[in-house]
């Protein structure tokens, strides 16, 4: 197998030749795998210095050394180096290290030393300062030492000189690592014709592939699980390639020190080769049963009857959502994208108010879940200004508030198997809409503390009542669905309007495309569906009044007559204005009548009849066997 020379790798090998200063910025906490044999064997996964010392080794460097501010100077792999770059540079080794202090005015702090190594053009020489981000508390507040330090630095890399070696001729290196680049001062690096920054990336695609198909594979499991189940797989290649494929893609943007990990995990927990993905979830979320791996194919099939007990009048919009649904159980969901980490589903719910569309997001999340609360709500319209990312990522180091995290991560931390609801999202300000690429598009965000969090397990539900309202060419708002319409031609109508928002107004057809055709239009709450929703808000209070207080109540058919025509006079705010007239006509009447007339518990009251033209509303009521009592505002 050809070796597989990461990027960064090719741009050290090339920019080593003919820049003096380099920074590798980014991932170099991790580990990396040395893509040739030489000073390293080949495939070894080792720290980035040491990654770096066999490199600049087998590139023909006599000498190499390592710096931090803490300890100094030093080479843990190749002391002898140390104390040849210590006789050079006319320095003492104490204790295995070179001791100097970053900032100084004396010949022995290390930006000296660094300037006369980099001078010399005795032998070949490569300064490696880690962590360099550390070396100053922000570019911002830095002193005139730090500047001096700085100053020397860049001297340091003026004055290279170029020595001949058996290699052929190098020149002295200066490498500083960095974990952000802008941790440095800015006029170090910016337009400096000496230096050349290398960002070190999470491994792609093909180096995970790599990891998972060569030498490693038989290290990622027990060795009895090993011989017992690769047999099979070796006379079927193709379900193996499709369960390294899949791993890949669920692995992406982790580092090798993350799949390193779960290599051993995977070999600790004895998982079977055809569960390898499970280890996956493993890691990422700890010890937490899947739900999704244990959801009932017989509940789903039932799941249209209990969806429409709960949201009246809206079937084709549960249709459209389990749809979705069976996309993600069947595994099925994203076949035709290339990523394999994007949420289980995404659904745009869009309609009139009061129509049932966090109604649906919480019975979903109930039967997905077995609970309610797993639908993890945000109202949008309180992250409407620009820092109000912040708030759902986390303040970034340094800020008030860092230590608290941000409010989205941290509830998917704490619960990645959930549905997630971001209620009007229309309200929110257009940075934001940023976020919701990545979670769209790679399935994970970076809160402001640096962890990653997995959307992989959730289903992303936004919710808008775009489209009620367009302007017309003067920038006067109308109207733009009515009751009168029948459900198709308002579904065309406020499909067009979201689109419309999307494309037009925000200038943001991206996020318009990772959402698809997951559009779901909510109809208005019609007659028929009114009438539902107003007896099952009935018959609710009627059996909780039964089961709390053992008032059993019966409401006459003229009562429930009255009742129904002044509810349901007005349907234009929906299920929710339903709730506000069930709550004036019956509620809070009922509970003035049962108090003014004495009756706590254990009793039989009959609704003969409503006022509702009194204000407030009252209605004639009586315990049974008792004459009539009527309740008035005044009484």
């Amino acid at each position: 197998m050809a070796p597989l020379i990461s990027k960064w790798h090719r741009e050290l090998e090339l920019f080593s030749a003919v820049k003096p200063l380099i920074i590798l910025e980014g991932n170099v906490l991790d580990r990396y795998r040395y893509p040739v044999a030489g000073s390293l064997p080949e495939d070894t996964l080792a720290p980035l210095p040491e990654y770096l010392q066999g490199f600049l080794t087998d590139s023909g460097y006599a000498q190499v050394v390592f710096y931090s501010n803490l300890v100094g100077f030093m080479n843990p792999y190749q002391p002898q180096m140390l104390t040849d770059f210590a006789r050079q540079n006319g320095c003492t080794v104490k204790a295995g290290a070179i001791p100097a202090e970053f900032k100084g005015n004396t010949q022995e702090t290390a930006p000296n030393v660094i300037r006369r190594a980099m001078a010399q053009g005795t032998a070949a020489t490569a300064v490696i300062m880690e962590l360099a981000s550390h070396y100053i508390i922000t570019p911002e507040r830095m002193d005139q030492h730090d500047v001096n330090s700085f100053n020397l630095l860049m001297q340091s890399a003026m004055s290279a000189a170029t020595v001949r070696t058996p290699a052929g001729r190098r020149q002295n290196l200066l490498i500083l690592l960095v974990n952000k680049l802008n941790d440095l001062p800015a006029w170090f690096y910016l337009n400096n014709p000496l230096c050349k920054t290398i960002t070190l990336e999470a491994p792609d695609r093909e180096e995970r592939k790599r990891l998972i198909s060569g030498s490693a594979w038989p290290t990622f499991f027990d060795s009895t699980v090993y011989r017992t189940d690769m047999p099979y797989y070796e006379q079927h290649p193709e379900e193996l390639s499709r369960l390294r494929e899949k791993f890949v893609g669920l692995t992406e943007g982790l580092t090798f020190t993350e799949l390193d990990a779960m290599r051993r995990l995977s070999k600790q927990e004895c998982t079977p080769i055809r569960d390898l993905c499970s280890i996956v979830d493993l890691y990422k979320y700890g010890i937490k049963e899947n739900p999704w791996a244990n959801l009932s194919l017989d509940s789903l099939r039932t799941a249209k009857q209990d969806f429409q007990k709960r949201i009246k009048g809206q079937d084709p919009a549960l249709e459209r959502t389990l749809d979705v649904v069976k996309r993600a159980v069947t595994g099925m969901n994203g076949l035709s994208s290339s990523s394999t980490s994007k949420p289980k589903g995404v659904l745009f719910y869009a309609g009139p108010t009061g129509t049932g569309k966090t109604e649906t997001a919480k019975a979903l999340a109930e039967k997905l879940f077995g609970d309610e609360s797993a639908c993890i709500r945000f109202d949008m319209s309180e992250y409407g200004q620009s820092h109000s990312d912040q708030k759902l990522l986390g303040a970034p180091p340094g800020y008030v508030g860092y230590e608290a995290g941000g409010q989205l991560t941290n509830a998917i931390q704490k619960n990645p198997f959930s549905v997630v609801l971001f209620d009007e999202i229309e309200k929110a300000h257009s940075s934001i809409l940023d976020k919701f690429l990545q979670i769209l598009e790679d399935g994970r965000l970076t809160d402001g503390q640096g962890h990653t969090v997995y959307f992989s397990e959730t289903i992303i539900i936004f919710t808008s009542n775009l489209g009620m309202y367009v302007k017309d060419e003067f920038g006067k708002r109308y109207q733009n669905v009515t009751m009168d319409m029948d459900y198709a031609e308002v579904e065309k109508r406020l499909r067009q309007a979201v689109e419309d928002h999307f494309k037009l107004e925000l200038g943001r057809p991206e996020i318009l495309n990772r959402i698809g055709e997951n559009i779901v239009i909510f109809d208005f709450i019609r007659e028929e569906a009114g009438q539902a929703i107003l007896r099952s808000q009935v018959d609710k209070i009627i059996r909780r009044m039964d089961e709390q207080k053992r008032i059993r109540i019966t409401v006459t058919d003229e009562a429930y007559g009255q009742l129904s025509a002044a509810a349901l006079a007005d349907l234009s705010n929906g299920g929710r204005g339903i709730g506000n007239q069930v709550e004036a006509l019956l509620i809070n009447p009922m509970s003035r009548w049962l108090f003014d007339n004495g009756v706590t518990e254990d009793a039989d009251v009959v609704i003969e009849g409503f006022d509702v033209t009194a204000r407030p509303p009252c209605l004639r009521c009586r315990v049974a066997g008792e004459e009539e009592k009527e309740e008035t505002a005044h009484e």
